[in-house]
């Protein structure tokens, strides 16, 4: 049976994270900052952040080498049930609502260049649903097909994040006069409110760093391979982060972009034209195929897993020949399809960043409880410069998930609703299992 290898798995972790993050927080950003240097410090930090985070996600990947993510994680270092509302958050929030929205989001860059009689909404969600059933039918084939599917869009995906920086700072008839040098003031703006708001947004823009460990069980070698696949996607991902946000920065003015979701149209059109913005639109299209792709590869695995601990979910867990779990599959798209033709996703991914952020902090707490449970585990990697690292990525995820409690609290509730709901289906799960 195939495996996937190396640079599938880390294309799926780049995939996961480059989605429309990073094209649309320089608005909300700029109506506080107007600092190049802490500009492009927020996607330093963040991405500090995600590394410290990947490198604690890969000890814990490879002392527990299952696929499934948090659920596996949580469910053996504090008990089943955690494990369980990890997965039911993974399942209800974590990856179909975010493919609805990557899909639609697809369907409406690709729709910019054609006409305006043949743009309407309807098309769109044509094109969104289209793609997420031609990729479901590809990732529920086989892992080579799978794979290189992914690695082909993941590699598109970085070749046009490239060219169009490239294209824009050279082509500008009119650069901005920016210095990425700290000047006076800076250091208190790096450490202030507006810093820390930003620095959310930043933080969903990173989210997806962790997407290799849900195929553990599927790529060669986890325990070696495992790690480098974290790190080497993470710190990609961090280096096209910091080189989009400068060309965006160095091409058009902070005035033209203070609270605008655009900004690569906005930068496109000060660098290339009108005509050069429209089909920049296809260009950012054809970056989110490669998200969908990733989401449909990861996402089910919680599924699967799912299914092979509880009876109810049994269904979930059947796999065809080649080991994919072709129901768990196909169930993600059906609900992330459901997402699509309803629209109805918008308020859950209010606090789906949330609820995902919260499954991240416990998992790397989980990095101390098990080396203090069970110090003899055999651990082929264990997490560079600890306890550092993992305090780095709790301090900083653990105050934004504060200040999101604090200044959210309505998401909040619906976020700890989803909890509670996780406990209760849990409890009738286990009920099953012990009838059986």
């Amino acid at each position: 049976m195939h495996k996937f290898k190396f640079w599938t798995a880390t294309a799926v972790v780049i995939a996961n994270m480059i989605g429309t993050g990073v094209f649309t927080s320089l608005g909300y950003q700029l109506a506080d900052i107007r600092a190049p240097f802490v500009l492009l410090m927020l996607w330093v930090v963040g991405g500090l952040a995600a590394l410290c985070g990947a490198m604690s996600y890969a000890e814990l990947g490879a002392a527990l080498p299952r696929s499934g993510g948090e659920y596996n994680f949580l469910g053996k270092i504090y008990h089943p049930a955690a494990g369980f509302v990890s997965g039911w958050m993974s399942a209800l929030i974590g990856f179909a609502a975010p493919t609805a929205l990557a899909a639609i989001t697809f369907g409406t860059y690709f729709v910019s260049v054609l006409p305006e009689a043949s743009a309407g909404p309807w098309v769109v969600k044509v094109l969104a649903i289209t793609l997420v059933i031609i990729m479901t039918l590809v990732h529920a084939s086989t892992h080579r097909n799978s794979g290189r599917t992914q690695v082909a869009f993941t590699a598109l995906k970085i070749i046009l994040i490239c060219i169009f920086c490239a294209a824009a700072l050279i082509l500008v008839p009119e650069p901005q006069d920016i210095s990425i040098i700290p000047v006076k003031g800076n250091t208190g703006l790096m450490f202030s409110g507006a810093f820390a708001v930003s620095l959310i947004y930043v933080s969903y823009a990173y989210t997806g760093w962790n997407a290799a460990t849900y195929l553990s069980g599927e790529v060669e070698n986890p325990q070696r391979i495992l790690p480098r696949v974290l790190f080497v996607g993470t710190a990609l991902v961090m280096l096209l982060y910091v080189a989009l946000n400068y060309m965006f920065l160095r091409v058009a003015p902070m005035d033209a972009m203070v609270g605008k979701l655009e900004i690569g149209y906005i930068a496109a059109e000060y660098a290339l034209g009108t005509t050069g913005a429209r089909f920049i639109g296809v260009v950012l299209a054809l970056l989110l195929v490669s998200t969908v792709s990733a989401m449909i590869i990861a996402g089910p695995r919680v599924l699967q897993v799912l299914g092979e601990d509880f009876t109810i979910f049994r269904p979930l867990a059947k796999t065809n020949k080649d080991g994919i779990p072709v129901s768990a599959i196909w169930f993600q798209s059906l609900l992330t399809l459901v997402f699509i033709v309803t629209s109805s996703f918008e308020s859950i991914l209010v606090f789906s960043g949330m609820l995902l952020a919260l499954n991240s902090f416990a998992a790397v707490l989980g990095v101390f409880i098990l080396r203090w449970r069970q110090p003899d585990l055999p651990r082929p990697y264990r997490v560079l410069l600890y306890p550092v690292t993992p305090l780095i990525f709790l301090a900083l995820t653990g105050f934004t998930l504060l200040y999101v409690g604090i200044s959210r609290p309505v998401e909040a509730l619906f976020a700890l609703g989803v909890i509670v709901s996780g406990l209760a289906v849990y409890l009738f799960a286990r009920f099953q299992n012990n009838k059986n």
